[in-house]
């Protein structure tokens, strides 16, 4: 049941709060760019194996699964600076409030604010952290019309998956689909084990999710 007599946070006590769940989300964030750096050395590590073998096709299936990757562990850096923007404009506002009294609307934050809102696994926490900061005069009512710039371009995507394939395999498969015969004779320790194309393609697919 709501209090009515409750206290009503003091600006400091509300900056901290949404400054500590920041620092949580960006924590939760280094561990998904943890994991899939991880999961894209594994994914490299397939792609030689698989090139030795001459298997182009299933090489330029994981390249592109690599280059999603690579795409993600950049957005997450990006929304962890914005994380970071919100964080430092709304310490800012504090160490004024002695001058202008309460907390001030700001552009940065409610660009900041818009753009992370698209990101599935801070939608929770955003959400409820932007009601409070709408309360507070920080940001105005929600709009969309700042989520640009978030679909990617893939017009060039297969010259992308050829310079990573050349990058991976050193050379061996720099140009696919004119890949030198020789390479599908090319002997095959027995110490590598056969490599699960599905399995890995699920995994990285699972870490973009």
């Amino acid at each position: 049941m709501f209090n009515i007599f409750a206290k009503k946070p003091t600006p400091e006590e509300l900056v901290r709060k949404w400054s500590s769940s920041i620092r949580t989300q960006q924590r939760g964030l280094d561990r998904q760019a943890s994991t899939l750096k991880q999961e894209e050395k594994k994914a490299e590590r397939t792609i030689k194996q698989l090139a030795k073998r001459g298997d182009t096709a299933s090489c330029k299936i994981l390249a592109k699964e690599l280059i999603q990757c690579r795409r993600q562990r950049t957005r997450i850096a990006t929304n962890k600076a914005q994380l970071n923007s919100i964080s430092m404009e709304l310490n800012y506002q504090v160490s004024k409030l002695k001058v202008v009294g309460s907390l001030q609307k700001s552009t940065q934050v409610m660009k900041s604010v818009n753009r992370l809102m698209s990101v599935p696994q801070l939608q929770r926490t955003l959400g409820e952290m932007s009601r409070e900061m709408m309360k507070a005069g920080v940001i105005d009512e929600m709009t969309e019309d700042m989520m640009d710039g978030l679909d990617e371009d893939e017009e060039e995507e297969e010259d992308e998956v050829e310079r990573v394939l050349a990058q991976v395999t050193d050379g061996l498969l720099g140009d696919i689909g004119q890949v030198p015969v020789a390479v599908s004779h090319v002997e095959v320790s027995e110490a590598e084990s056969e490599p699960d194309l599905e399995d890995m393609q699920n995994r990285l697919s699972a870490l973009r999710s």
